[in-house]
């Protein structure tokens, strides 16, 4: 079942977007089966589980950090996690960069926002990412090489409410892109199991796939 959809997934999803699967909870025979298919790409939200995970599987696996990050458990993952997509507040950031600097290496990473009615959700408003995304800003963090935006939409039915959050998702990055002018601004990050047509047909550069890929949990 696995198998057939991936390929499935690959004949919605064109080429140019990444699939990352999300692999949270699944056992590591589920992610092989997915692996056999060519899938690289695996999201997980809790650290020691995608450590285990990072042991007993291929290496040229590329793991992302998708769940809410805490900054005492960045010094676990910064090894190996290709990915983190969570940075949705300064003290992240700040704590990534110290990180990926004493393991010597440099993170890419995603600056989460807000687009969601639900306050339940994380990340930066509107208002408070735009004047971050300078090049002096970016330049205090050597070791992190931001590429883009991630945002989840709202948990609802109307689709009309989900593409107007990631519409106005795509017109910050556009904005930020121009503020940039930097050549690896290239991710938006937007778009899951329930939504990621509508995500697709706005821009996304990246969707996260758990359910519509391993099954229900």
């Amino acid at each position: 079942m696995i198998a057939e959809n991936i390929r499935t997934l690959h004949q919605i999803i064109p080429p140019s977007v990444v699939l990352v699967a999300v692999s949270k909870t699944k056992p590591v025979e589920d992610i092989l089966e997915a692996y056999g298919e060519g899938q690289r790409d695996f999201g997980e939200n809790r650290v020691q589980e995608m450590i285990s995970k990072y042991h007993a599987l291929p290496k040229d696996i590329r793991w992302h950090m998708i769940g809410h990050v805490q900054t005492n458990k960045i010094k676990d993952f910064i090894p190996f996690v290709h990915m983190v997509h969570g940075i949705d507040r300064l003290s992240v950031l700040e704590s990534l960069e110290k990180e990926a600097a004493k393991a010597g290496r440099r993170v890419d990473a995603l600056l989460q926002l807000h687009i969601a009615q639900e306050e339940t959700k994380f990340g930066f408003s509107a208002e408070e990412i735009l004047p971050l995304c300078t090049s002096s800003f970016f330049q205090q963090f050597p070791h992190v090489r931001l590429r883009g935006f991630m945002g989840m939409a709202s948990f609802t039915e109307d689709k009309q409410q989900i593409k107007r959050e990631f519409s106005a998702l795509k017109s910050l990055f556009l904005i930020a892109k121009q503020q940039l002018n930097t050549t690896h601004w290239d991710t938006l990050s937007m778009g899951m199991s329930g939504d990621y047509p509508l995500a697709l047909s706005e821009g996304s550069t990246m969707v996260r796939i758990g359910s519509a890929l391993f099954g229900n949990r």
